[in-house]
């Protein structure tokens, strides 16, 4: 496991989006990084969809 994220990402990352296999897949990519979900996923809809959050967390990293 890397001490920090690859490629120079963050460690927080909120990814969000819409509610559809694309969105599952990018927090999947992340979590195979190394990411750790961080707090539930939150939800709301916009008139049209369902929008979707996931905070992700850099595994050692302290949350403030």
């Amino acid at each position: 496991m890397h001490s920090a994220p690859p490629d120079n990402l963050p460690t927080y990352r909120l990814l969000t989006g819409p509610d559809d296999a694309a969105f599952c897949r990018r927090v999947s990519e992340a979590l195979a990084l190394g990411y750790e979900l961080y707090g539930s996923p939150a939800a709301t809809f916009n008139g049209e969809r369902v929008i979707v959050a996931q905070a992700i967390l850099w595994p050692g990293t302290k949350p403030r």
